[in-house]
C-alpha cells in the first residue's frame, strides 16, 4: 500500500499566525517573494476589518496578540482570520475595487493570498464567495522601444550597470531572473542562459547575445576574484534555494552557485543569520534604467520591463516564429506573446497607410 502524504502541514498550534504562515510557505516552496506578497495581503486583511486600512493598507507588523488571537486581540480591535470567513474576504475584495481602483491582478493576487492563509494554513475553506465588486481589466498595449531607442538608452546607462540592461534585452529575461542569474547558469559553450526558477516556478532556456560574450566573461573574472577574496575573509557564501543547503552543505561557498551580479557589500541573511553576499537589488536597476531614460532624452515611459517587450517585438519584427518568442520568454499561453503583434512596425501582412499611397 502507498503511503499518503499528508494534504497540508499542520503548523505549530502555539505559534503566532505569522510564524504559523510562514512555516507553511516555506513547506509549499513558495519563492521568497510570493511568500512576503501573500503575508502583506493578510496584513492588510486584518488591518482593515481593524478599521485602519481604509487610509493606511501598509504592510505594519501584527502584534503578538493579535497575531494568535486571545483577549490581547479582542482589546486591541484585532480579529483572527478564524473569527472571519466569506463575507469579510468579500467586504476586503470590494474595497480594493471600489475605494481602492486597485487593478484586477491586484484583486486577484489579495484573493489568492487569502486563499493560500485559510486553507493550507488554517486548514479552512471559507465557502463560496459570492458577488463582489471587480475592477475593469483594460487591455493596454506594451509599452515598446525602437532599436534605436535602445542603444541611445544603453549608450546613456552608467557603465556599472549598463552590462544588467544589455542582458535584459538582449535575453528577454524579466529583472529578477536577470539578477538571480549563478555563474553556472550562463552556458558561454552552447550560447545559452539558463533562467532558473522563473515565473510559475519553471525553468528555461534563452540565448546569450554574441555581443555579450566578451564583455560578460571579463565581468564573471571579477566575479571570481571577489569571491575569492571573500573566501579569504571567511565568508563567501550565498543564498541557496529549497533545501539545497541540507543536501549539499558546502554548495554555497562554491564559485558556481554565486550570484552573476553581486551586491557591493555582504549583508546578514535574515532566514539564517549568516553573513553573505546578495545579487543588486532591483531598485538600482530601476534608477540606474530611469537615469539612462532620462539622460538619452527619450520620453516615453520605460521601464527595465520594457526591454523585455522590446525584445520580444524586435525578434517577431525580424521574422522569428511566435512559438519560439513563446519558449524564451518562458509565456504558458501563446496568446499573451501575441500581445506582441499588436505593436510591430508592420503588423499582420504589413499593410501600408492609404496616406503613403
Amino acid at each position: 500500500m502507498n503511503s499518503q502524504v499528508p494534504a497540508r502541514l499542520l503548523p505549530n498550534p502555539k505559534a503566532r499566525l505569522k510564524d504559523q504562515f510562514h512555516e507553511v510557505a516555506r513547506f509549499k516552496h513558495l519563492s521568497l517573494r510570493t511568500e512576503q506578497t501573500y503575508w502583506e495581503w493578510v496584513v492588510r486583511y486584518l488591518k482593515f476589518h481593524r478599521g485602519l486600512a481604509a487610509s493606511d493598507p501598509g504592510p505594519l507588523p501584527i502584534p503578538q496578540a493579535a497575531a494568535g488571537g486571545g483577549e490581547g486581540a479582542k482589546k486591541d480591535g484585532w480579529r483572527h482570520p478564524l473569527e472571519m470567513g466569506a463575507a469579510e474576504v468579500r467586504a476586503f475584495l470590494t474595497h480594493l475595487a471600489a475605494e481602492r481602483k486597485v487593478a484586477v491582478s491586484t484583486q486577484n493576487q489579495a484573493l489568492n493570498g487569502l486563499l493560500f492563509l485559510y486553507r493550507e494554513v488554517l486548514g479552512r475553506e471559507f465557502g463560496a464567495l459570492g458577488e463582489f465588486a471587480r475592477p475593469q481589466r483594460r487591455e493596454r498595449l506594451p509599452v515598446v522601444l525602437t532599436r534605436q531607442e535602445v542603444e541611445r538608452i544603453l549608450l546613456c546607462a552608467e557603465p556599472r550597470y549598463r552590462l544588467v540592461l544589455q542582458l535584459l534585452y538582449g535575453t528577454g529575461m524579466r529583472l529578477l531572473e536577470g539578477l538571480r542569474l549563478r555563474v553556472k547558469d550562463v552556458d558561454f559553450g552552447r550560447g545559452q542562459v539558463i533562467v532558473r526558477d522563473g515565473k510559475g516556478m519553471k525553468d528555461r532556456v534563452t540565448m546569450l547575445p554574441d555581443r555579450l560574450r566578451g564583455p560578460l566573461q571579463a565581468h564573471l573574472a571579477k566575479v571570481v576574484n571577489l569571491h575569492r577574496d571573500d573566501l579569504a575573509a571567511g565568508r563567501g557564501r550565498v543564498y541557496l534555494p529549497g533545501a539545497l543547503k541540507l543536501k549539499y552543505p558546502n554548495a554555497d561557498k562554491e564559485t558556481g552557485w554565486q550570484w552573476v551580479f553581486p551586491s557591493t557589500r555582504p549583508a546578514i541573511d535574515s532566514l539564517d543569520g549568516i553573513q553573505k553576499r546578495h545579487h543588486l537589488l532591483e531598485t538600482v536597476i530601476q534608477r540606474a534604467m530611469k537615469c539612462a531614460v532620462q539622460k538619452s532624452g527619450i520620453i516615453k515611459p520605460a521601464s527595465c520591463h520594457t526591454l523585455r517587450h522590446s525584445f520580444a517585438t524586435h525578434l517577431l519584427e525580424g521574422g522569428t516564429d511566435i512559438r519560439t518568442v513563446q519558449e524564451l520568454l518562458g509565456h504558458k499561453d501563446v496568446t499573451t506573446t501575441q500581445i506582441y503583434t499588436h505593436v510591430m512596425q508592420k503588423p499582420g501582412i504589413g499593410v501600408r497607410s492609404p496616406l503613403d499611397g
